[in-house]
């Protein structure tokens, strides 16, 4: 279901799939077509599909949920915390998150001898020459950035091995009618 918004302020959303900034004017009529992670995947009047990032929901009269609290995070390893942190990640074009999808292949946490622990992702695409991945990369950066006790991030692409659907999770095939 497509929900009609009009855009407020001008906001610079990201073309999908080629991943460039564009500008949407105020008085711009989008279309929600999906609402998940704290992004919005819209399409305009011109059918042009974009994202519009969480910083730029009010721009659409949307809200975003704030993050799980430090209580509700108690007792989870980081390594945890991260798992959960990349489930808010999604592929603006495909309504699962990028761990059920089966694109992330690595997380590793290590101490820091500075103090604090860095955090290492590896995690590939639907296709090789999508042009979200530096968008997906800076998700996951912010994303696990913003955990406490995280100092540095190391968010790598890999295309090997090449994603296939048989990557995806049950719960995942299920959703998007592949079973």
């Amino acid at each position: 279901m497509r929900e009609a918004r009009t855009l407020s302020r001008e906001v610079r959303a990201t073309a999908i799939p080629y991943g460039e900034k564009v500008p949407l004017a105020a008085g711009t009529t989008v279309y929600i077509s999906q609402s998940l992670g704290g992004t919005f995947t819209v399409v305009t009047d011109m059918g042009y599909m974009v994202r519009i990032d969480a910083a730029d929901a009010d721009a659409i009269g949307e809200e975003v949920k704030p993050a799980p609290s430090p209580e509700a995070q108690a007792g989870k390893s980081l390594e945890e915390r991260v798992w959960d942190q990349l489930k808010t990640c999604y592929d603006p074009e495909i309504p699962v998150n990028i761990v059920d999808l089966g694109l992330v292949y690595e997380v590793a946490t290590r101490d820091r001898e500075a103090g604090g622990q860095r955090v290492e992702v590896r995690f590939t695409l639907t296709a090789p020459g999508c042009g979200m991945g530096d968008v997906l990369k800076v998700d996951i950066e912010q994303k696990v950035a913003a955990l406490p006790g995280v100092e540095e991030t190391d968010v790598q692409i890999a295309f090997e091995p090449i994603w296939n659907q048989s990557m995806m999770s049950e719960a995942a095939r299920l959703q998007l009618g592949l079973m």
